[in-house]
């Protein structure tokens, strides 16, 4: 017998972090974009407690500024591309408001790090999206692409093969033959 599953990460990560802090007395409070405020000095005994406990669930404390405000701009496109009313506004205005940076700042940050750029890793996104609604629903292309706001089924297929290979279609006969 095999179970589909569908996760959000987001909470998964805030429950796990969430749960390590309390084991720990750890006084927080965790904020969006991945960033956590402690409420009293953290003592280096504790610290390395905590980066080992999360180190087991994959994941791990930024200690480089520019790691964090690249883990920051990645929540906030996430953020961006499962709020249907966000969608339609432009990416630099948005970025730059929610990170209070220039998105010129933003950009090459973001390019340094991840040797990618932002439209990139957006585009990457979307598709990640796109796979999952072939997956998971029964919505046509067409409904996909206007939910996600692409120009056309056109130009979701044409992303959607530059990134995988395969045109969405393949993708979902694949997907389907497997089930």
């Amino acid at each position: 017998m095999t179970l589909f599953v569908k996760y959000d990460f987001d909470l998964v990560c805030k429950t796990v972090v969430k749960e390590q802090l309390d084991l720990l007395n750890i006084a927080h409070t965790i904020t969006s974009l991945g960033e956590i405020k402690i409420h009293d000095a953290l003592k280096v005994e504790k610290r390395e407690q905590l980066d080992a406990a999360l180190k087991r669930y994959g994941i791990q404390i930024l200690s480089n500024q520019k790691e964090t405000l690249v883990e920051r701009i990645k929540h906030t496109i996430d953020d961006m591309l499962q709020n249907t009313d966000l969608r339609t506004v432009k990416v630099s205005s948005y970025l730059s408001d929610a990170l209070n940076y220039s998105y010129a700042h933003l950009s090459t940050v973001f390019s340094e790090s991840t040797y990618t750029s932002i439209e990139n890793y957006m585009i990457l996104k979307k598709v990640d999206l796109v796979k999952e609604r072939i997956c998971n629903t029964d919505l046509t292309l067409t409904e996909i692409a206007y939910q996600l706001d692409y120009s056309s089924v056109a130009h979701l297929s044409g992303q959607f093969k530059k990134t995988t290979g395969l045109t969405p279609s393949v993708f979902q006969r694949i997907m389907k033959n497997r089930n």
